[in-house]
């Protein structure tokens, strides 16, 4: 399997950093797996940068941040203007599709799924806060191979408050049901 990396970047308040927690708390659950988690945010609680990685290997992690990511997540465009350069030649990115992606590097072009991660929180959910657990779906059918979806679904359910459970998984749902279609998704809108 060796060394995989995820960073999820957005603004303070879009759930990223406990997306990122999730994530790890599923990676645990995984034998013979080791799990790093590390977060960053801005003085500013809401609306400054925050950003969550996750690194898994099976072999031990001697350095526990993201140096390059395998896949990584950008819901503003101060995270993908900041980050979006820093993709591994073979990795993936998902993007709202309201940032401006027009600068990627050519190397990049074909590994970008760019959907209305926000829109769907707000309008399917009724709540744009979700979007968190959308993306989280999304990162599931990506590495599914991985972290079992159970093992995901599963950190939700021990994660997030009792009485949210539901709606977090119906929108961890969501973002796992999405058609991740390159020909459809890239620089589109669903």
């Amino acid at each position: 399997m060796g060394r995989y990396e995820i960073r999820l970047s957005g603004a303070g308040g879009q759930g990223m950093i406990l997306a990122g927690i999730i994530l790890a708390e599923a990676g645990v659950m995984v034998d013979n797996l080791n799990i790093s988690q590390s977060q960053s945010y801005g003085p500013e609680s809401r609306g400054g940068a925050s950003r969550a990685e996750v690194v898994f290997d099976e072999d031990q992690i001697d350095f526990p941040k993201v140096i390059k990511p395998d896949l990584l997540v950008c819901l503003t465009q101060e995270s993908f203007d900041q980050y979006g350069a820093d993709l591994k030649s073979y990795g993936v990115i998902i993007a709202d599709s309201g940032i401006d992606i027009s600068e990627v590097k050519p190397e990049f072009k074909d590994n970008i799924y760019q959907l209305n991660i926000l829109d769907l929180a707000a309008k399917e959910i009724g709540n744009e806060i979700s979007a968190n657990m959308i993306v989280l779906g999304i990162i599931a059918r990506i590495i599914q191979t991985r972290i079992p979806v159970e093992f995901i679904k599963k950190a939700i359910i021990e994660k997030v408050p009792p009485k949210t459970v539901d709606l977090n998984i119906e929108a961890f749902e969501l973002g796992f049901d999405l058609k991740l279609d390159k020909r459809s998704y890239v620089y589109g809108r669903i």
